[in-house]
């Protein structure tokens, strides 16, 4: 191999750690960043330890529990209700969120609750 080939492909080499040294610094830092469901974010229902936050892509709607103070192993909750159909729930101890959950919803309205600790949420009917 000469040393035009060995040339390339370390610079090569290199372009490719930079890059991934930049996507590492640039990627943000907190639970939400990523989101769990596929979609586009609807809703945001907050309250005293948490929030649940919805997500709709074509007829389905998904929901996530999120601590409000992330770490610390406690109850958590999310369910999730298409008008007319029976609620998907996941419940357990977790230390940053419940879920996901989803419900094909079509036009249907949905019904979300949320727990983390003693603090809890229930929307009703929304998304109609």
């Amino acid at each position: 191999m000469g040393s035009g080939a060995i040339r390339r492909r370390l610079a090569l080499g290199l372009a490719v750690l930079t890059t991934s040294g930049l996507l590492a610094v640039a990627a943000p830092g907190d639970a939400h960043a990523a989101a769990p469901c596929p979609g586009r974010k609807v809703r945001t229902l907050p309250f005293s330890t948490g929030s649940v936050v919805l997500y709709k892509r074509g007829g389905y709607v998904c929901a996530v529990t999120y601590a409000k103070k992330p770490g610390t192993q406690r109850k958590m909750m999310v369910s999730l209700r298409a008008r007319g159909g029976r609620p998907v729930v996941d419940e357990g101890t977790y230390q940053h969120h419940a879920g996901p959950v989803t419900v094909h919803a079509g036009r249907r309205c949905v019904w979300v609750k949320g727990r983390v600790g003693g603090g809890s949420v229930s929307s009703g009917w929304i998304l109609c």
